[in-house]
């Protein structure tokens, strides 16, 4: 090789070798993306940190028999918890009260400080002031936890708060927090804005967890209960931001009025960013069954974008489209259960909403008739024992009167 081709092709390789570098450094970058999961947006009021992103553990998936399914429920917690999403809400009642021993079995192999973990004392099954502490060490067994982060009195209202007073469990629960066994100590609220009024100013709280989303605003008055506590500089977390999955859903007409303003985003998406905007909200809870519902729920977190006056809009025609429905609103909580009648309140509610929705009556009659005599809505006695239990305040035999009414084939199936 002459001398000046060899020049000329080490000159080459030195000019193009930083660019080699470059595009090498480029891949590894893009390789590195890859494999670093979106992490969700944290939100901090008063000294709390927390991800905007929190999971309720009250609808976990469940197996062919019908018991939480334990490896898919290992792997979303593994999801979350690679994402940010390492809030986790149980209660003493949900899955009969196996939600608690499942999020101690799946989360102790993570280090107790990774992630947050709240529960809630069962107020209204409380009989004496000795249950409190029965209870409290069968929940510190069951999670397999020394503390909660978080800690509530359960699902207050008229009822259930006056009992709360009589038996003091605020008391009790407030020398658990000085003994540094809870960190932070709240209370979840079903109930009415005066009687949230009355909770808030009794007591020191250092967050409230409420019932709230665009259908709920006005419909369940969330907003004079946001109120209440943003002027008493109470953080609010968010329960049902879909409504047990139904703002997930919607029908046909509300669906299309989504998609035309963005194609690409999910009716959750729309209904999550709604709460998100508030700026007292300091968690958002979501109880997601499904990898796609959690993977959707990421990507609405880790780029979360404020609301436009125009998105507002939308979903306010989103809203009146699905009003339009007359669905019964339910979310599938299950507290009405079990019916001294015998009748599947969720599950008559649950197919005559999806019928409602989809105007196929002719499926809800198939699936009506699956069910047994018992279950059907025309067995209500209306002794009114699930309307007192009902966080949502639902007339419950009169919306079953409706059904029978409306369903003209229900005789039939009897």
């Amino acid at each position: 090789m002459k001398r000046r081709d060899f020049l000329k092709g080490i000159l080459t390789v030195s000019m193009f070798a930083p660019i080699s570098r470059l595009m090498a450094k480029s891949k590894k970058t893009a390789s590195s993306a890859a494999l670093s999961p979106a992490k969700v947006v944290q939100r901090t009021i008063n000294g709390i940190t927390v991800p905007l992103l929190g999971y309720g553990t009250m609808r976990l998936p469940r197996n062919g028999n019908g018991e939480i399914d334990y490896a898919k429920t290992e792997k979303l917690f593994s999801r979350a918890m690679e994402c940010g999403v390492n809030y986790f809400d149980t209660a003493y009642f949900y899955h009969r009260g196996k939600s608690e021993k499942c999020v101690g079995d799946l989360l102790s192999k993570y280090p107790r400080s990774s992630y947050l973990l709240a529960d809630k004392m069962p107020v209204r099954m409380l009989k004496t002031e000795a249950d409190l502490e029965r209870i409290w060490q069968e929940q510190l067994s069951r999670c397999k936890t020394k503390y909660f982060d978080f800690y509530l009195l359960h699902a207050l209202n008229k009822r259930n708060w006056q009992n709360a007073k009589r038996l003091k469990v605020y008391e009790f629960l407030k020398k658990k927090q000085e003994n540094g066994e809870i960190r932070h100590l709240g209370f979840s609220f079903h109930g009415k804005p005066e009687i949230l009024e009355d909770i808030a100013s009794s007591c020191k709280w250092d967050f409230a967890q409420i019932q709230l989303n665009y259908y709920d605003w006005t419909q369940y008055k969330s907003k004079e209960q946001y109120e209440i506590l943003t002027k008493r500089n109470i953080p609010v977390i968010v329960m049902e931001p879909l409504r047990g999955g139904a703002l997930a859903k919607l029908n046909d007409e509300a669906r299309a009025i989504f998609r035309r303003a963005d194609a690409k985003a999910s009716p959750a998406s729309w209904a999550f960013r709604y709460v998100a905007d508030l700026p007292n909200v300091l968690c958002i809870l979501s109880g997601m069954t499904e990898m796609e519902h959690l993977n959707d729920n990421i990507n609405t977190f880790s780029s979360l974008k404020p609301l436009s006056s125009k998105e507002r809009g939308v979903i306010a025609g989103a809203l009146a489209a699905y009003l339009k429905r007359g669905t019964v609103p339910c979310t599938d909580c299950r507290y009405c259960l079990p019916c001294p009648a015998g009748v599947a309140i969720p599950k008559v509610f649950a197919m005559y909403n999806k019928a409602k929705l989809n105007s196929d009556f002719e499926t809800f009659n198939k699936e009506y008739a699956s069910l047994t005599e018992e279950e059907r809505a025309q067995e209500c006695v209306s002794c009114m024992a699930c309307v007192r239990k009902c966080p949502q305040s639902i007339d419950i035999p009169k919306e079953l009167k409706r059904i029978v009414k409306e369903t003209t084939t229900l005789g039939k199936n009897s």
